[in-house]
């Protein structure tokens, strides 16, 4: 797995969604690369917003491929407060924008654009892990 520890993760955003994308395992076909930048930009986004009081600690984010099943793995470590953002309810996207509760938008895009998305808390870190089918 190719991985970097971000620390402080304050303002780093950009950083942290630039490295993750210019992994040698995130593939060249626009339409993937999109969905996968889309996903990682909001994953990133809640844990440098909400993961932890102030914005101040560090978010360890990683890629690998699978060469066999060409399976791309996403993953996000960081030991801010636990939260699993697969328990929300997904949000009612028939309703407007008015009409909808604030907040859970990013997780539902996560889910519809990647293949799977598992949470875990271990070791007192959350983990997220996304996977994205990357074979033509």
């Amino acid at each position: 797995m190719i991985k970097k520890r971000f620390n402080p993760i304050t303002d780093k955003s950009s950083e942290i969604i630039a490295f993750l994308m210019a992994s040698p395992d995130i593939p060249d076909d626009p339409d993937l690369r999109f969905k996968i930048e889309l996903s990682v930009e909001e994953a990133v986004e809640n844990v440098v917003h909400y993961a932890y009081e102030g914005g101040i600690g560090w978010l360890e984010a990683g890629t690998s491929l699978d060469h066999e099943s060409l399976v791309l793995t996403i993953e996000l470590r960081d030991a801010g407060v636990p939260f699993n953002p697969l328990e929300k309810a997904d949000p009612d996207v028939n309703l407007s924008a008015d009409q909808r509760e604030v907040g859970g938008l990013g997780i539902y895009l996560c889910k519809n654009m990647m293949d799977s998305i598992e949470y875990h808390y271990e070791d007192g870190n959350n983990v997220l892990i996304m996977r994205k089918i990357v074979k033509n």
